[in-house]
């Protein structure tokens, strides 16, 4: 089946849909929040959607039909993040709620099946999905946070790499090369946080975005390239293939 980009529409229509039975639903998560001064606030809504797209379209050559859904744009934020205009924090109870509709929907309509491909470090799905395991049996999620698929070090050489960094950058330069602004991308330097042991990972807390980042990113996106974003998506679009493939094949 064909799959149009993210900016144009999907062919996803009744007259398209009715032809295929389905497999697995794949849904994007993202956030709506900046992404340092070169990046567009829906990355990660992006990002995901993409990867998706790309896995889906792998694993319908392996015989596993999949529907990518429209991807969710509320995601959990920081202080330092929300304050910025437009950023939209979304509460843990409404993130919860919109899972469960989507579960509900599709279990109504014969699904059992959903892998949720998430691209925004602030989403934690797995209470959500422990307690959805309770009311709903026989209904598997899966959850796949992308960027920690495969390993970076071989493939991107800033660090830290968190948030608009080198990691995203490529990864968006690859897809969408005409929404990356270089010229505006600031360093993305992180300043430590005034607890110190805090530095060391004894111990964790929300960071206020604008006590550790002048430009809302952290990493530095300079030496990011198409060509890292496409060696590394690569390899996790391949990942992402086997687990719909293998997930087909259980109950």
């Amino acid at each position: 089946m064909s799959r149009k980009s993210f900016l144009n529409i999907p062919l996803t229509n009744w007259g398209e849909v009715i032809k295929h039975e389905y497999d697995i639903a794949i849904l994007p998560w993202g956030a709506v929040e900046p992404h340092n001064y070169h990046l567009p606030y829906l990355t990660d809504c992006i990002l995901t959607y993409e990867i998706a797209g790309d896995a889906a379209e792998a694993a319908y050559e392996k015989g596993v039909t999949c529907m990518v859904m429209s991807p969710v744009y509320f995601g959990s934020q920081n202080i330092g993040q929300w304050n910025k205009p437009f950023c939209v924090h979304t509460r843990t109870e409404t993130q919860k709620y919109i899972l469960t509709d989507i579960v509900t929907s599709l279990q109504a309509q014969g699904l059992n099946k959903l892998v949720i491909i998430n691209g925004h470090g602030g989403n934690t799905f797995k209470p959500y999905v422990r307690d959805l395991n309770m009311a709903f049996p026989d209904f598997r999620i899966v959850i796949v946070d992308w960027w920690t698929l495969e390993p970076t070090q071989d493939y991107f050489e800033e660090k830290p790499d968190e948030h608009a960094g080198e990691q995203e950058t490529s990864v968006m330069l690859h897809y969408h090369p005409e929404l990356v602004n270089m010229d505006n991308a600031g360093d993305g330097y992180v300043k430590p946080v005034n607890v110190s042991a805090l530095n060391k990972k004894i111990g964790w807390t929300p960071r206020n975005w604008d006590e550790v980042s002048e430009d809302t990113g952290i990493g530095n996106p300079k030496k990011s390239t198409a060509e890292k974003g496409r060696r590394y998506v690569e390899v996790v679009v391949k990942k992402i293939t086997e687990l719909l493939v293998d997930l087909k094949s259980v109950e």
